[in-house]
C-alpha cells in the first residue's frame, strides 16, 4: 500500500530531556523522508542537548549524559534538520502535541525560523486512537502483527509508525490515502499555535485558551492590556506561542496605519 503524495512526507520522532514543550530538550531525532516516488531516505542524529538529561527519561529511552557528550548540539544540527524537512509535510505518533511543538520550539531557539505550520501533519497516535486506542507497541502487533523492538529508540519508533500507517490504510477502507485527507482526520483541535494556548474562532480570530481572558479575541485584549502582552512574552510559554502573540500584535499594529 503506497501513500498518495503530492510532495515528500517527513517521519519522524524525538527522544528527549523530558515532556515540556517550553523548557525541554532533544537528544535524539530520527527522520524518515518519503517521496512521491516511493523512494525513502533515513537519518537519525544524536543530540548534546547541553542541559543534564534527567534519570527518568534515561530509564525510558536509555540514552545518558555520557553518551551524548561528544555529540552535536541541535543548533549546530539545525541547518541539516531543516535542509530535510522544509517543503515536506510531516507525520509522527502523538507528533501533533508533542514533536512537533517541541520541534519547532528547537529551531526556533536554533535562530531557524522555520514556520512548520505551513506543513500538513499527520498524527498516526489520533488515527489509532479514534480506531483502536491503544499503545504504539500494540498498534505495531494489532497492524503489522509484529513486535517492536527497542521501543523508545527514535529510529525503531518511527520506522514502526510509517509501517502502522501503512498498515492501517490496507485495513480502513474508509481512510483515504492523500495527506490532506489523512492530516486533516488526525488533527485535534484547530489552534493557531501548536501547544494549543491560541485558538480560533469560525471566523479565523485568535482568541484565548486558558486564563482569565479565555474565549476572547487575542487583538482586543493585547489592545487593551498592554502590560498582559509584556508578561506573556516574559511567562514560561513555548517560543511559537510567543511568535503567534507578536505576530497578532504587530498585525494589528500594522492595520492602524
Amino acid at each position: 500500500m503506497q501513500l498518495k503524495l503530492s510532495k515528500p512526507i517527513c517521519f519522524f520522532d524525538l527522544e528527549t530531556t523530558g515532556v515540556n514543550v517550553a523548557s525541554d530538550r532533544i537528544v535524539e531525532i530520527s527522520v524518515l523522508k518519503v517521496y512521491p516516488n516511493g523512494n525513502k531516505e533515513s537519518h537519525t542524529w544524536r543530540v548534546n542537548p547541553t542541559v543534564p538529561i534527567p534519570r527518568g527519561a534515561s530509564d525510558i529511552h536509555g540514552i545518558t549524559d555520557d553518551m551524548v557528550a561528544d555529540e552535536p548540539t541541535f543548533k549546530e544540527l539545525a541547518p541539516k534538520v531543516h535542509a530535510l524537512m522544509k517543503e515536506s509535510d510531516l507525520a509522527g505518533y502523538n507528533s501533533n502535541r508533542f514533536d512537533i511543538p517541541l520541534l519547532a520550539e528547537e529551531l526556533l531557539r536554533a535562530d531557524v525560523d522555520f514556520d512548520l505550520k505551513k506543513a500538513l501533519a499527520v498524527d498516526v497516535q489520533t488515527i489509532f486512537h479514534k480506531k483502536e486506542k491503544r499503545t504504539l507497541e500494540a498498534a505495531y502487533k494489532f497492524y503489522c502483527d509484529k513486535t517492536l523492538e527497542n521501543a523508545h529508540s527514535a529510529e525503531a519508533d518511527t520506522i514502526a509508525t510509517y509501517e502502522v500507517l501503512l498498515a492501517q490504510l490496507d485495513k480502513y477502507e474508509d481512510l483515504q490515502k492523500d495527506v490532506p485527507w489523512l492530516s486533516q482526520f488526525s488533527a485535534h483541535k484547530n489552534f493557531a499555535d501548536f501547544a494549543g494556548f491560541i485558538g480560533f474562532t469560525k471566523e479565523k480570530k485568535e482568541i484565548f485558551m486558558f486564563g482569565k481572558h479565555k474565549g476572547q479575541l487575542v487583538e482586543d485584549v493585547l489592545e487593551k492590556e498592554p502590560g498582559y502582552f509584556g508578561w506573556l512574552l516574559n511567562a514560561d510559554f513555548p517560543l511559537y506561542t510567543k511568535k503567534i502573540l507578536t505576530r497578532v500584535k504587530l498585525r494589528k499594529l500594522n492595520n492602524k496605519f
